[in-house]
């Protein structure tokens, strides 16, 4: 990266700093850090979060249509790629899904709100984010020894 590249990404990464801080807000005003609005999902008693996931999954799209249209590029000016998705099949997904959905449940909190929890003062989402990034760190040591 050159020294030009870096000195125009600081105040970018400060726009995005300022865009999670309230994605973040959006989260908590909007109820889905709630452990109350998660178990009403698993529960099947209310549309709150399968709406919010939903809008989610359409924005997403959208949002990746406009990338591939326009040519955007990344803060290092590489062309965003978006590689065709390959859909899989076997124990990995399954199990990973079931895990990944116990601990949902159990916990209360899907792992990307755990940062606007713990912002929001529930410190006992500490154990979960800290247990996320040490699972994550995991993930990136046994990478290229698992299968893919």
């Amino acid at each position: 990266m050159t020294d030009d590249v870096r000195m125009t990404s600081v105040p970018r990464l400060g726009v995005y700093l300022v865009l999670g801080a309230l994605f973040g807000v959006l989260l908590i005003k909007s109820e889905v850090i709630s452990w109350f609005r998660i178990q009403e999902m698993f529960r099947f008693q209310a549309f709150h979060m399968y709406g919010i996931i939903g809008s989610a999954v359409v924005v997403a799209a959208m949002s990746l249509q406009v990338i591939k249209r326009m040519g955007t590029r990344s803060l290092d000016g590489e062309p965003i790629v978006v590689p065709p998705k390959v859909m899989g099949a076997g124990t990995r997904y399954w199990l990973g899904g079931t895990l990944f959905g116990l601990g949902w449940g159990l916990i209360g909190a899907c792992p990307g709100p755990l940062f606007a929890l713990v912002g929001s003062g529930v410190s006992v989402m500490l154990v979960p984010l800290l247990a996320a990034i040490v699972g994550t760190w995991c993930y990136g040591a046994l990478r290229s020894r698992l299968p893919h």
